[in-house]
């Protein structure tokens, strides 16, 4: 089931939106934290967002640039906002389409539709783009995605990057500082606890693609790709 997070601070729409998506079999979720929407992005991990312009604090386009810097998950921006301008702006700053209010639920369902079946469907990954595979597991590393037996699930960058050096390594053992200079310029400024976050973040989607493999933390030492899930 596809997850769908509605960022939009007008209750009665959001609820209607998440309302009719259901009927569709999304998985939808909507936006508490205005403060902090790259953070319930992160958390809830959707396969598309649906987002607001005028919002509290910091308008759409701001957080569809911080969203940028780490997903790539299809950004529909639904807004009052209808100028051209606006427009080019909200696709500039990294929307993958634009919808003006008042606008038709039927076709809000048509492009969610669109977008899922670009990004995730059967023709979702470019034949010509670049892939990691070991067994059954796929790694689109262009598309981020990770694939297992026909079930797929996005990753964000730094799950990607891990994913492809654990995979193309594996079952050999990647060691803690290796995987920080790899993932981020100065490792020094990295808190100890990123890794074991990102680490734990693919853990749980080779889970959700069913993967009959997992990742081992070998003490003292870093992490390796097993064969068999943890």
């Amino acid at each position: 089931m596809y997850r769908i997070l509605l960022v939009e601070d007008d209750q009665s729409l959001a609820e209607l939106l998440s309302g009719h998506l259901q009927k569709y079999d999304y998985e939808c979720k909507v936006c508490s934290d205005f403060n902090d929407i790259s953070g319930e992005v992160e958390q809830f991990d959707p396969h598309l967002i649906l987002l607001d312009i005028n919002l509290p604090k910091y308008d759409g386009f701001y957080w569809c640039r911080k969203i940028r810097q780490f997903s790539i998950c299809p950004i529909i921006i639904i807004s009052a906002r209808s100028s051209e301008v606006e427009q080019i702006y909200g696709i500039e700053n990294g929307a993958d389409d634009y919808i003006t209010k008042p606008f038709s639920l039927e076709v809000v369902v048509a492009k969610v539709n669109g977008q899922i079946r670009r990004t995730y469907g059967d023709y979702a990954a470019n034949p010509s783009e670049r892939t990691v595979v070991r067994g059954e597991l796929k790694l689109y590393l262009e598309s981020l995605i990770l694939e297992y037996q026909e079930q797929q699930v996005s990753l964000t960058k730094k799950e990607a990057m891990l994913a492809s050096m654990l995979l193309e390594n594996a079952p050999k053992v990647q060691s803690r500082e290796t995987l920080l200079s790899k993932l981020w310029d100065d490792e020094s400024f990295v808190e100890e606890n990123t890794l074991n976050v990102n680490i734990a973040r693919l853990r749980k989607k080779l889970k959700d693609v069913g993967a009959d493999a997992g990742i081992e933390a070998v003490r003292g030492v870093g992490y390796r790709l097993i064969e068999e899930p943890i």
